[in-house]
C-alpha cells in the first residue's frame, strides 16, 4: 500500500531527447516543408522520447474511464443526481454510451473503472475497483481521508502498469461522476491561486441560478479551507486533492502518475483530467513530459490548466461531452499523421533536394 512518504518520494526519468531528434531527423526526411505539420511532428517525436524508440507506436491504445460521485452535489451544483453517474456507468459498461460508440470508431479499448459509485450494485463489463461510495461533501468537510486518496492514486498507477505489460502503447483518460466540473473547478482554483468565479462553467448544462448556486458554493468552500499553510508544494496539492477532490481525480492522478513512472504517454481529455494533471505534475514534477493534450474543451479552466502544464491542445471544437470523448476525437487523426510519417514519399523519391534546417 503506497504511504504518503512513498508518494512525495517517488522520482522518475526524463524522455530520451536523443530519440526525439532522432524522429526528427526522420521527418526532415519527408518530401514536404521542414514542420510542415506543425506541433504533429512533435508529437510523434514526444511519443518515440517517451517509448524509447525512434519507431514510435500507436496501435495498441486504451481509454481509462474512472466512474465516480461526490457529496458535493448535496449542494444542488449540477442539474442532474448521482443516479446518472450509476445508469452512465452501466451503459459504458454495456457499450452503448458516447465514448464506447466513438471508441469503437477510433480502435481504442475502453475501461470503466467503479472507483467511488455512490451504489452497492454490482456493474456488469466495469472493472470494480470502489474506494468508498462517493465523496463526502467538501462544503462541510474535506472529500477523502489520506488513506482513501492514496487507495484511488494507487488503482491509477497499478492499471497503467498493468496495461503496459499487456502492449498499451498510449492511453487516453475519462470520468464519469455528477458534479465533477464543481470538484475540479475547486481544485485548480485553489492550486492556481485564482478566483473560482472566473473559470466555473455550467458543466452539463446549469440554468443561470444554478450557475450562481455553483459559484458560490465553490467560493465559500474555497474560503474554509487554508492550503496556503502548506510551504511544500507537494504537501499543499495532494491536501487540495484531499480536500476539494473526488476519487476519480485521485485516480486520474495516479494515471498520470503511472505515466511517467512506467514511460507511457497518457491524454489528457478536458477540464477534470487536465486539473488531475496539474495535481499530478506538482506532486511529482516532470510528469507533464509525459502528457498528450487533446482538445481545449468548453470549460475555461482547460485552457488555464494546459497552460500551467505547459502543453498545447491539437483539437479546439468547444467540446464538453465527458467520459474522455474529446481524447479519444484525437486518435483517428494521429493515426493519419502516423502514416503519412511512416509511408508517406521521402526526398530520395523525388529529384529535389530537401530542405534545410537553420533552426537548430
Amino acid at each position: 500500500m503506497l504511504d504518503l512518504k512513498d508518494l512525495f518520494e517517488l522520482k522518475i526519468e526524463r524522455p530520451d531527447e536523443k530519440i526525439f531528434r532522432k524522429i526528427k531527423e526522420n521527418w526532415d526526411s519527408v518530401s514536404k516543408p521542414i514542420d510542415g505539420l506543425g506541433d504533429f511532428e512533435d508529437f510523434l517525436c514526444r511519443l518515440g522520447a517517451i517509448q524509447g524508440t525512434d519507431k514510435p507506436r500507436i496501435k495498441n491504445r486504451t481509454a481509462l474511464i474512472f466512474c465516480a460521485d461526490n457529496g458535493i452535489v448535496d449542494e444542488g451544483v449540477s442539474q442532474s443526481g448521482k443516479d446518472i453517474t450509476l445508469a452512465v456507468a452501466k451503459a459504458l459498461g454495456c457499450g452503448i454510451s458516447s465514448a464506447c460508440h466513438l471508441g469503437a470508431y477510433a480502435n481504442v479499448r475502453i475501461i470503466p473503472v467503479d472507483i467511488g459509485i455512490d451504489s452497492e450494485e454490482g456493474i456488469g463489463g466495469v472493472l470494480d475497483r470502489k474506494v468508498r461510495r462517493g465523496t463526502r461533501n467538501f462544503l462541510k468537510e474535506p472529500a477523502m481521508t489520506e488513506g482513501e486518496v492514496l487507495r484511488a492514486m494507487e488503482t491509477g498507477m497499478d492499471l497503467v502498469k498493468k496495461l503496459k505489460e499487456e502492449g498499451t502503447d498510449l492511453i487516453s483518460t475519462g470520468e464519469m461522476g455528477i458534479g465533477n466540473t464543481t470538484t475540479s473547478t475547486a481544485c485548480l482554483a485553489a492550486l492556481l491561486g485564482i478566483d473560482s468565479e472566473k473559470i466555473t462553467g455550467r458543466g452539463a448544462g446549469l440554468d443561470d441560478a444554478g450557475l450562481s448556486r455553483k459559484k458560490a458554493v465553490i467560493a465559500k468552500a474555497l474560503s474554509a479551507y487554508d492550503f496556503e499553510a502548506y510551504r511544500d508544494e507537494k504537501e499543499r496539492a495532494f491536501e487540495i486533492l484531499r480536500t476539494l477532490g473526488g476519487l476519480d481525480i485521485a485516480a486520474l492522478v495516479g494515471t498520470f502518475m503511472g505515466g511517467a513512472i512506467h514511460q507511457v504517454p497518457i491524454v489528457i481529455d478536458g477540464v477534470i483530467s487536465a486539473t488531475a494533471a496539474c495535481l499530478a505534475e506538482m506532486i511529482l514534477p516532470g510528469t507533464a513530459e509525459y502528457m498528450i493534450a487533446s482538445h481545449s474543451g468548453r470549460e475555461s479552466g482547460t485552457a488555464l490548466a494546459l497552460e500551467q502544464l505547459g502543453l498545447k491542445p491539437y483539437l479546439a471544437g468547444n467540446m464538453a461531452l465527458g467520459e474522455g470523448t474529446g481524447a479519444l476525437m484525437l486518435f483517428p487523426l494521429l493515426d493519419m499523421v502516423f502514416d503519412y510519417y511512416s509511408t508517406g514519399a521521402r526526398f530520395a523519391d523525388y529529384e529535389i533536394k530537401e530542405y534545410e534546417r537553420f533552426d537548430q
